[in-house]
């Protein structure tokens, strides 16, 4: 049996992430794990997830952290909420999933820590690198799909949703900030990250996720 792959899609504010990991689940399980491995893409499940709030604990931090408060939540008191989103999740959910197999698809995970809290914030980056540690165990994302789009950009196609969270509230400068995290990350860690020109049109930015999929799929790396 396969084991199971933790595949992120990652992004700033309005990268389209949560679209396109929705458009890949169901171009995965209509006919892409077939094309990319055969038959025995037939076998594999496909799951989707996302943090903040991918357990029952996760879904009432989510609405702490993205709603907002009466009174402003403090930057470390944020980034140790995401960390207990994150640890809970692992546990309850990721580590479960994979034993069994399956292909999750997370909407953000580690690396939106480093670039939001890290260098959105200004915190530690240090400081993060260990309670990610903490919180994750030690499990890494099997491949990081980032969504690179100019923050402001990102930004007005957010606002442009409706009514904006609590982060898309904050200045622009912050999503820079974000933006430059990111793509440091990318630099950092390239066999894990890799880059997806956001600005494209949806069509064209899936149809490059799917070459990457079926890519690594097909790579020994995923299949063991």
């Amino acid at each position: 049996m396969m084991q199971g792959k933790l595949i992120v899609f990652e992004g700033v504010e309005g990268s389209g992430k949560t679209t396109q990991l929705e458009r890949s689940r169901d171009w995965l399980l209509g006919c892409g794990l077939q094309q990319c491995l055969g038959e025995f893409g037939n076998q594999i499940p496909v799951v989707v997830t996302r943090e903040p709030g991918g357990t029952s604990l996760g879904l009432g931090l989510r609405q702490l952290l993205l709603e907002g408060q009466a009174s402003p939540i403090q930057d470390r008191a944020e980034l140790l909420l995401y960390g207990a989103d994150r640890a809970q999740h692992v546990e309850e959910f990721l580590k479960p999933q994979l034993a069994k197999g399956v292909i999750i698809l997370c909407d953000r995970y580690t690396d939106s820590t480093i670039a939001y809290q890290g260098y959105g914030r200004g915190l530690d980056l240090g400081l993060i690198q260990q309670l990610n540690q903490i919180a994750t165990g030690g499990l890494e994302s099997h491949l990081t799909l980032w969504l690179d789009v100019d923050a402001e950009i990102g930004l007005k196609r957010a606002r442009q949703r409706g009514a904006a969270d609590r982060m898309e509230q904050a200045e622009l400068a912050f999503h820079q900030r974000v933006q430059q995290g990111f793509t440091q990350l990318a630099l950092s860690y390239p066999q894990r990250i890799v880059r997806i020109d956001a600005s494209q049109s949806q069509e064209e930015v899936h149809l490059a996720i799917r070459e990457i999929l079926c890519q690594r799929l097909k790579d020994e790396g995923m299949r063991g």
